[in-house]
């Protein structure tokens, strides 16, 4: 799908080529520089403000130093309260806030985005956390790829030599309640992404290339992805994560 983005500044002239994005063009969002960050801005009204991948302050910090450890939700459901350390690919990366989580606790992990200006934004955050004192060797176990995930998975992957144990996927879920849009930042990638229409295909291509778990986060209530039943499901207050499991990560 076209992407309604520009990118702005002579600066990101480059960029915009290399990602097939129109340059200086009217869009409804745009990719600009802003106090040395890249970020995505459009009506401050609908939209919020800017949006930038940050790894290295806010929320991501707060979560890296008082989020659990390998207590929290996503690192069980990935297998890393087993005392092991699994290679994740998260394939529907988005603002990274999950992968960087596993890769705090020491998971190597490969981030899959479809999205152009998404992925522009994690290439900027994860250049400045790279650069970061207190982050550099946490991005040093992150690495990106561009491409669509429910159509290239197994080329991604092994483009980047990255081997597949666990592969995370948290698809866009169809709301139909209108007050679930209230939220500016998922406003904003809805305008970008819509909705995962293809989410079953992904499921089926991660259940092919992951060689021991796929692991699936699902609003609380919402019914699994079409497809083979998950085997396990942890479930929090506000979502859960339904994993598929080929075999255990104890096994060598």
């Amino acid at each position: 799908m076209s992407e309604p983005v520009a990118v702005h500044g002579a600066a990101l002239a480059a960029l915009a080529e290399r990602l097939g994005l129109p340059f200086g063009a009217e869009a409804e969002l745009h990719l600009e520089q802003r106090d040395g960050r890249l970020v995505l801005a459009g009506d401050a009204k609908r939209y919020g403000h800017p949006l930038a991948v940050e790894f290295a302050s806010g929320k991501a910090a707060h979560r890296r130093r008082f989020g659990g450890g390998r207590g929290q939700l996503i690192a069980r459901a990935c297998g890393l309260a087993q005392g092991v350390t699994p290679s994740v690919v998260d394939a529907t990366a988005g603002l990274g806030r999950d992968a960087f989580v596993l890769a705090s606790l020491g998971a190597p992990v490969l981030l899959v985005e479809r999205v152009a200006a998404i992925f522009a934004l994690l290439e900027d955050g994860l250049a400045r956390a790279r650069a970061d004192a207190e982050t550099a060797e946490v991005a040093a176990r992150m690495a990106l790829a561009h491409g669509d995930a429910a159509c290239e998975l197994a080329a991604l992957v092994a483009a980047a030599g990255f081997p597949p144990q666990v592969i995370h996927l948290d698809p866009m879920f169809p709301h139909r309640d209108k007050s679930a849009l209230v939220k500016k930042e998922m406003r904003l990638f809805r305008t970008l992404a819509g909705d995962d229409a293809d989410a079953p295909r992904l499921l089926e291509a991660a259940l092919d290339l992951a060689t021991h778990r796929v692991v699936v986060k699902r609003p609380r209530k919402a019914p699994p992805i079409a497809g083979p039943a998950p085997r396990h499901v942890i479930e929090g207050k506000t979502s859960r994560y339904d994993l598929y499991v080929h075999r255990s990560l104890k096994q060598s």
